[in-house]
C-alpha cells in the first residue's frame, strides 16, 4: 500500500491507496460483461483502478472512463500518464461538486476507494453538499456521517438501470448506527449485494478493517451474500459465486447477521418468535454508566481518599471490566480491588455550597483546576465542573466492551460504575437473579454477538439499546431456590476463570432443556452461532 509522506494531510483527505491486486480483482469481476461501456472512478488518487482496467485488458472494450480527483498534484500525475488517450478523461475537482452539476450523466460501472473523512474534517461547502445528497434520498445527515457514505449514495444514483458498483469501504457499513440509513438505501436500490471481507487487515498502517462492496442494479432481486477471505493472497483462487444470496429484509438492520447462513437465520427468527423468550429491555432499564467527563480524576484509589480526606464523599466503584471477576459483585470483591490499589472509589461531591466544603476537598478541586482537569468538554459545561450528574446505584452492571464474552454482574454492595459499564435497573416485581441467570446460556450469548458490534483488536462492544435487544428465556416458573443454586455455580465458574462454556453447558441442560423445554438441538445450534461469530471477531484481534 502506498501511503503519503504527510500523514496528517492524508488523514484530512482520508486517502489510503488500494493495493493493485485488490483493484485488479475488483475489475476482473466485470471483465466478461460486454454491457459495460462507461466507467467512473470518483476519487482516483494515483489511478490504480485505471491501471487495473488496463492490466486485465478490459479498457479496450470501453467507450469512456471518467476519473475524478480533488488533489491537483495527483490529477496532474494521472493526466500525464494517460496523455494522448481519448478514452480516459481526468477531472480535477471535488466529486460532490461534480455530482451536483453533472448528475444527468450515468455510468455502467463505478469503481473506487472513496475517501474516509470524518465530518469535522470536511470544509463547510463539502458538508452542505453531502448533506443535500443524503437528505434528498430521505436519509439523516449528522456529524457522525463519514464521506464514504455520501460517495456511495451519489454513485448508486449515477448508475445506469443495470449498472454495477464496486467499492473498497470500511467494514463499519456492516454495523454502525450512522450507516443504518445507507444499508436500507442500498437494499432498496440494488438487486444484488456482495460483501467480500478479509480476516487480516488490508490497510494495517491505519488498522482500518475494510470490505469490498459489490452491488448491481436491475434484474431479479437476489439479496445479499458475504464471502470471507483470509487476506489478499486468497484473491488468487477467488470465486465470487462461492456463497448463495440471502434475502434482505428492507428494514434498518445490521448486516453482521448475514455472516450466518440461511438455516442459522431461520433459527434466529424462530427464537425471536418464541414466546418463551423476551428482550432484556422487557425486564429492565438499561442505561449508560456514569459519565464523569474525566475518569482518571474522579476514579481514585484508597491512597488519594486518605490524602484528601474524601471518605465521606466517595462511593464504591466498579470502574473497569478488569474489576469484575464474578457474577455477584459483593463487598468482599470491592475490598479486594481496594486492597490491590485499584481506582475503586468514585468521588461524588455534594450539592452543598463550595464554601462549606472541607479544606482538603477544596485542595483536591484546586489541584484539578491547576492540572486543567476541568477543561474537558463534559466537565466544562457543568455549573460546577467537579460535581458529577446522574449518580445512582444500579441493580446490576453489563460490561460495554468485552473480549471472550460480556459479564452480567449483580450489584450486591451499592457500587456505581463509570461508562465502561452499563447500569441495569430492574422493573418492579422482577427478581434480579432470574434475569442474571437467564443471560448465561448459548442462545442469549448468540444474540449478544448478533446485537453487538466488532471493533479492532477483536473487541465486542455493545451499547445500551443493543443490550436491550438480547433475547433471554423467561424463567418465571422456575423455583427461585433452583435459580439461585445454578447462578451461584455460574458465579464459581467465573470466579475460577474457567471456560464460560462450562457454565453454558450447565444452564443449557438444567434450565433451558429440563425446565423451560427448549429443544437440545436448538441450544447446540445457537452455541455454534455464538462460537462462529466470536471466532470471526477474535481472529481479527
Amino acid at each position: 500500500m502506498k501511503l503519503k509522506e504527510n500523514s496528517s494531510a492524508q488523514k484530512l483527505r482520508g486517502a489510503y491507496y488500494t493495493p493493485l491486486p485488490l483493484a485488479e480483482m475488483m475489475v476482473k469481476l466485470f471483465v466478461n460483461d460486454k454491457s459495460i461501456r462507461t466507467v467512473l472512478e470518483p476519487s482516483c488518487g494515483d489511478g490504480v483502478f485505471i491501471d487495473a482496467l488496463d492490466d486485465v485488458s478490459m479498457i479496450k472494450q470501453l467507450e469512456n472512463v471518467t476519473a475524478i480527483e480533488i488533489e491537483q498534484d495527483e490529477a496532474e500525475k494521472l493526466e500525464k500518464r494517460v496523455k494522448g488517450s481519448k478514452l480516459v478523461q481526468v477531472l480535477n475537482q471535488d466529486f460532490f461538486d461534480y455530482y451536483e452539476k453533472e448528475n444527468g450523466k450515468k455510468f455502467d460501472l463505478i469503481l473506487g476507494n472513496p475517501p474516509y473523512i470524518r465530518y469535522q474534517y470536511l470544509e463547510e461547502n463539502q458538508r452542505t453538499l453531502m448533506s443535500d445528497i443524503l437528505v434528498s434520498q430521505g436519509m439523516k445527515s449528522n456529524k457522525l456521517v463519514n464521506t464514504w457514505v455520501g460517495f456511495m449514495v451519489a454513485c448508486v444514483n449515477l448508475l445506469e438501470e443495470n449498472g454495477k458498483i464496486a467499492f473498497v469501504i470500511p467494514a463499519e457499513i456492516l454495523q454502525v448506527a450512522y450507516a443504518e440509513d445507507l444499508r436500507l438505501f442500498l437494499a432498496d436500490h440494488l438487486s444484488k449485494i456482495t460483501l467480500i471481507t478479509f480476516e487480516e487487515l488490508v490497510f494495517p498502517d491505519i488498522e482500518q478493517e475494510i470490505v469490498v462492496f459489490v452491488g448491481e442494479k436491475g434484474g431479479e432481486e437476489k439479496g445479499i451474500r458475504i464471502i470471507e477471505l483470509n487476506n489478499l493472497d486468497d484473491l488468487k483462487n477467488f470465486d465470487i459465486d462461492t456463497n448463495g444470496f440471502q434475502k434482505l429484509q428492507h428494514v434498518h438492520e445490521k448486516w453482521t447477521k448475514y455472516f450466518t447462513n440461511t438455516e442459522e437465520n431461520e433459527l434466529i427468527l424462530k427464537i425471536r418468535n418464541d414466546k418463551r423468550f423476551q428482550k432484556l429491555s422487557d425486564c429492565a432499564l438499561i442505561n449508560v454508566g456514569i459519565t464523569t467527563g474525566n475518569n482518571k480524576y474522579f476514579s481514585v484509589n484508597s491512597e488519594i481518599v486518605k490524602q484528601y480526606e474524601l471518605e465521606n464523599v466517595v462511593r464504591p466503584l466498579i470502574g473497569r471490566s478488569a474489576h469484575a471477576h464474578s457474577v455477584y459483585f459483593e463487598n468482599a470483591d470491592w475490598k479486594e480491588n481496594v486492597d490491590a490499589g485499584k481506582a475503586a472509589y468514585l468521588i461524588d461531591f455534594p450539592e452543598t455550597d463550595y464554601d462549606k466544603y472541607p479544606d482538603k476537598h477544596k485542595e483536591y478541586i484546586h489541584m484539578g483546576e491547576e492540572n486543567e482537569e476541568n477543561k474537558g468538554y463534559k466537565c466544562s459545561i457543568r455549573d460546577r465542573w467537579y460535581r458529577i450528574p446522574s449518580v445512582w446505584v444500579p441493580d446490576a452492571f453489563f460490561l460495554r466492551r468485552n473480549n471472550l464474552y460480556p459479564k452480567f454482574v449483580l450489584n450486591c454492595c451499592d457500587a456505581v460504575s463509570t461508562d465502561t459499564m452499563h447500569r441495569i435497573k430492574f422493573n418492579e416485581g422482577i427478581e434480579p437473579e432470574r434475569v442474571l441467570l437467564s443471560y448465561y446460556n448459548s442462545i442469549s450469548f448468540a444474540f449478544t454477538e448478533l446485537c453487538g458490534r466488532s471493533y479492532g483488536g477483536g473487541v465486542l462492544e455493545i451499547l445500551p439499546g443493543e443490550v436491550g435487544n438480547i433475547l433471554v428465556p423467561r424463567l418465571d416458573n422456575i423455583p427461585i431456590g433452583i435459580v439461585r443454586q445454578v447462578l451461584k455455580e455460574v458465579d464459581q465458574i467465573v470466579r475460577a476463570d474457567e471456560s464460560i462454556e462450562k457454565a453454558l453447558d450447565m444452564v443449557d441442560e438444567e434450565i433451558l432443556i429440563n425446565r423451560v423445554g427448549i429443544d437440545e438441538k436448538l441450544c447446540t445450534d445457537a452455541r455454534n452461532i455464538w462460537k462462529k461469530l466470536q471466532r470471526r471477531r477474535l481472529k481479527r484481534g
